[in-house]
């Protein structure tokens, strides 16, 4: 686990050739096929050698839960534990992490600051506006929300905000954590914050430099897709979009997508300053590769690994 641009990916794949290790990929973005640079997936090079899954699943049009990743992540590391393999989850969607190991959460707490955002709106465009919003979103629950009921209007948006997940999903979700598997969580966080944020600055830069706008501009000119779905409200790909619209200048947006992904930085930090039982490495380690593999070696001997 790791904040965006620490080099999960990079160390991952370094294990992957020492280690009897297959990846699964922890990450929102990857799963949906056509959102490939903006998501820094591994090239295909990488993946016909390395062996990844849970990426290229799903169809930017068709929403991917954490509960849809649990029951993919399941199925896959007894898959892989069946051939031989160790399962070595990679990414940094940190929601998906809790619900593997946890289960899946009750309702998050309000958040003030995505409810005075969703007040905004409807001010501008109206409730039943807002309700037409729910209906595409969570068509449940937009059936049992009467469009001039605000309060439970703007709950419902706002867990989707959050979660990125439908009220009525979270409601009908099970809440059993797997007690199947023993889990060893590894965090890589850099020591020196300024670094990471020039380096987020620097990738999404080289991004721009190798197709990234003919890649989301293609997705744009689908026709089908929105910044209501989760694929398209990624970070890069939602600037991107308001970009074609013409809402941003290409200056505006690159500085809008820089500062999404240093926020995103910083919540999953928050997340794992939280976490238990977690071993931290220092991402910008220049043995960090040999450090983790001493620790695996360690760790396999604990529990009786290959």
């Amino acid at each position: 686990m790791g904040p965006t641009a620490c080099g999960k990916s990079d160390a991952a794949i370094a294990l992957a050739k020492k280690f009897p290790l297959e990846i699964i990929s922890v990450d929102s973005t990857m799963v949906y096929r056509g959102l490939n640079i903006g998501s820094a997936k591994p090239s295909a090079a990488i993946l016909s050698t390395i062996p990844h899954h849970l990426i290229d699943i799903r169809d930017p049009k068709q929403p991917y839960s954490a509960a849809d990743f649990c029951q993919d992540a399941t199925e896959t590391i007894d898959k892989i534990r069946r051939q031989g393999q160790m399962p070595l989850l990679v990414g940094g969607t940190m929601l998906y992490f809790k619900a593997l190991q946890q289960g899946l959460s009750a309702l998050p707490p309000a958040n003030p600051q995505v409810r005075q955002a969703i007040v905004e709106e409807a001010e501008k465009a109206g409730w039943p506006a807002l309700h037409d919003k729910l209906t595409v979103i969570d068509p449940k629950s937009a059936q049992r929300i009467h469009q001039n009921d605000c309060k439970r209007l703007q709950r419902a948006l706002e867990v989707y905000e959050i979660t990125g997940e439908t009220l009525s999903s979270l409601q009908h979700q099970q809440k059993k954590p797997s007690e199947d598997y023993i889990f060893v969580n590894i965090a890589l966080i850099p020591d020196n914050r300024a670094v990471l944020r020039q380096k987020i600055a620097q990738r999404f830069d080289h991004m721009l430099d190798n197709g990234f706008i003919d890649e989301a501009r293609a997705l744009y000119q689908r026709g089908d897709l929105n910044t209501d779905l989760p694929a398209i409200r990624s970070v890069g790909y939602r600037q991107l979009w308001y970009y074609f619209k013409g809402t941003l200048t290409f200056d505006e947006m690159r500085e809008q997508a820089i500062i999404a992904s240093c926020q995103l930085a910083k919540r999953q930090l928050t997340w794992l300053r939280s976490w238990e039982n977690l071993h931290i490495f220092n991402s910008q380690d220049e043995n960090l590769v040999e450090k983790l593999c001493h620790f695996l070696h360690t760790q396999t001997k604990n529990y009786g690994g290959a």
